[in-house]
Parts: C-alpha cells; sequence; structure tokens
C-alpha cells in the first residue's frame, strides 16, 4: 500500500507488525535512507544487508532471512540498499510467505511510477511504499535547524533557507554541510555555537560553484551555443568533472520533487511560490522553464544517467571531460527537441 506524508512518519516510528517490506523511493534519497534509520531505531533492531544482486540472483533469500531467527534473540531488519526492480520476484516470494520474524526495508532510489518493484508493494497489504521528495519552504528550513541542532549548531530562519537552497534541499548535502561547519566552528551538542553567514561564504557549497551549475542549467535549458561558449571559457579539468556532475544532479533532484507535485495538480507557479525563501529570486524564470519543460519520467531518466556517468568518470582511465561533455550535448539536444 502507498503511504503518504502526513503518515508515513507514524508509520516508521510506530511499526505495524502485518507489514513485512517496507520500500523507500524517490528523488530525495537521503530522506528515503533517513525514514529506513528511523524504522531501524523504532524496532530497536540489528541491520541484516542483503544485497539486491543476490535477492536477483536466489529469489527464495529474503523470505529465507525474514523467516530466521537471530542467534542472540534480538529484533532483525533486513536492509536492501541500493534496491531495484531486480528484486521483484524476491519481494513477491516474501510476500507469499507464511509468518515472518523481520521485517525487509529496501531504499529504491529514483524509481519511477511505473516501476514493476513499485506497484507490486502499492497493491499489497503487507507492503508499505512510499516516495521521498526534498522538503520545501518552511519544511526544508525546519529540517537544516533541526540537524544543525545536532550538530551544536544555532541557525536563525534566514541562515536555514540559504544552506536549503544552496543544497537544493537535499538533506544528505545539507548534513555534510553542517558537520563541516560544526568542525569549523568547534561546535558541538554541549557546546552549542551559532553558525553566521560569514562562515557559509567562506565554507559552504555555493561558494565558486556558479561555473558548476551553470553548465548543467544550460544543457538542461537546451541553450548548446552557449553551453560549448561555458565549456571553452572555463576550460575544464578532469579534476572538474565530478563536481560538474554532482551541480547537475543536485539541480535534476530539485527539479522532480517539483514537478512531481506539479504533476499531482499543483500548477507550476504555485509550486515556485510554496518554495519561499529557498528559492532564489534569480532563479525563478530558470526554474518555471525547466519545470514546463521537463516531465518526472524524462527527469528521473536523467538523474539515472547522471549516477552512471559519474561512476564511469571514476573507475574509468578514459577522459573525463570527453565524457561529461558528451553528456551535456546530449541533453541539450533533447531539450530542444522539447521545446
Amino acid at each position: 500500500m502507498k503511504a503518504q506524508r502526513g503518515t508515513i512518519i507514524r508509520s516508521v516510528s510506530e511499526p505495524d507488525r502485518s507489514i513485512r517490506f517496507y520500500l523507500f523511493y524517490g528523488p530525495d534519497d537521503a530522506g528515503s535512507r533517513a525514514l529506513a534509520d528511523k524504522l531501524l531505531k523504532s524496532l530497536n533492531a540489528e541491520k541484516i544487508l542483503v544485497a539486491g544482486g543476490a535477492v536477483k540472483n536466489d529469489p527464495a533469500l529474503l523470505a529465507s532471512e525474514a523467516a530466521a531467527i537471530s542467534l542472540f534473540g534480538g529484533a532483525r531488519l533486513i536492509w536492501i540498499d541500493p534496491a531495484g526492480d531486480e528484486i521483484v520476484e524476491g519481494v513477491e516470494a516474501l510476500l507469499d510467505t507464511g509468518a515472518v520474524e523481520s521485517p525487509v526495508v529496501a531504499v529504491g532510489g529514483a524509481l519511477r511510477k511505473t516501476s514493476a518493484l513499485v506497484k507490486l508493494v502499492e497493491a499489497n497489504e503487507a507492503a508499505l511504499a512510499h516516495a521521498s521528495y526534498a522538503p520545501e519552504g518552511r519544511d526544508a528550513e525546519r529540517m537544516v535547524v533541526d540537524a544543525g541542532r545536532a550538530e551544536g549548531l544555532q541557525i536563525d530562519s534566514a541562515t536555514a533557507s540559504r544552506i536549503a537552497g544552496a543544497c537544493n534541499n537535499n538533506q544528505a548535502i545539507v548534513s555534510h554541510e553542517l558537520a563541516k561547519f560544526a568542525l569549523y566552528l568547534g561546535a558541538a551538542p554541549g557546546q552549542p555555537k551559532e553558525l553566521l553567514h560569514d562562515v557559509i561564504d567562506l565554507l559552504g557549497v555555493d561558494s565558486g560553484e556558479g561555473d558548476m551549475m551553470r553548465l548543467g542549467d544550460l544543457a538542461l535549458s537546451g541553450r548548446a551555443g552557449e553551453l560549448f561558449e561555458e565549456l571553452d571559457r572555463v576550460a575544464l579539468g578532469n579534476s572538474e568533472a565530478i563536481p560538474v556532475v554532482r551541480a547537475l544532479q543536485r539541480r535534476l533532484i530539485q527539479l522532480a520533487g517539483l514537478r512531481a507535485r506539479a504533476e499531482e495538480g499543483a500548477s507550476v507557479d504555485a509550486v515556485m511560490t510554496s518554495m519561499g525563501k529557498a528559492l532564489f529570486w534569480k532563479d525563478k524564470p530558470l526554474l518555471q522553464r525547466l519545470l514546463s519543460g521537463w516531465n518526472s519520467e524524462r527527469l528521473a531518466a536523467m538523474l539515472e544517467r547522471s549516477a552512471a556517468l559519474e561512476k564511469a568518470i571514476i573507475f574509468s582511465d578514459e577522459p573525463a571531460v570527453a565524457a561529461l561533455e558528451e553528456e551535456l550535448a546530449t541533453i541539450a539536444r533533447a531539450a530542444q527537441r522539447r521545446r
């Protein structure tokens, strides 16, 4: 069955024993992992990691692991991360089996609505699925303030809004940034320090990132001529390819969350307005164009491609910049066709 945003926290804070499989997926990967972690703590369970490939090769594995009794008598949570349609047969076997000792949780990333795994889970009363999207507006500010408090940082709403916007409301990036600020300030929960803009100016993710983000924005806008001019101007080195890919991913994650709301019935203008201070005013025309030009399915596909590109750049001996420029050109051509 499908869990809505308003009920998901209760579902992981007070787990229902009849639910044997949880699927957390969506553009906000950090949010999905946070839900899985909350479930783990609520169950006071031991995390048992199982690879998605292992489930694909042995569909009976999940049911077997879920039925096993802990050697020490404690609770167990079977954990699959990352997970995709390759585990469908294993989940079917789990849901068809008799009583189990331990539930299973899967973190699925940016799965599409047409995913066989999503459809299977939403159609079964013994399973629960929830799509995670990056928090927006006041929710994003609250997320930053709460995460900062855990690091010993005192953050006002304006500062929180800036951090959330710079990180595209991505909880994983926010956590990384706050940990960096806390280390610099010597902050800790027992020794709180106020986080001011001068520290963010010095260390923040938005310091010196304009060129990195601009390349992805030009590609997504279909402005191929300007993209090639910008590539010539900045003359990227191989070491800069990964930061550009990650800047593109942050934009795609932001767009995916906003586009999903638009496809649920909200107007693009209403979605933009809901972002409040988290949306830098200069970015508004750009985001309006991109939201109108790309749908959720294409955004999810580009996220998958960007993740594959990042992995290829890291593990390949081929020139990184060449692969990056080819991908940006491909995106720009696709955007031009969608105008």
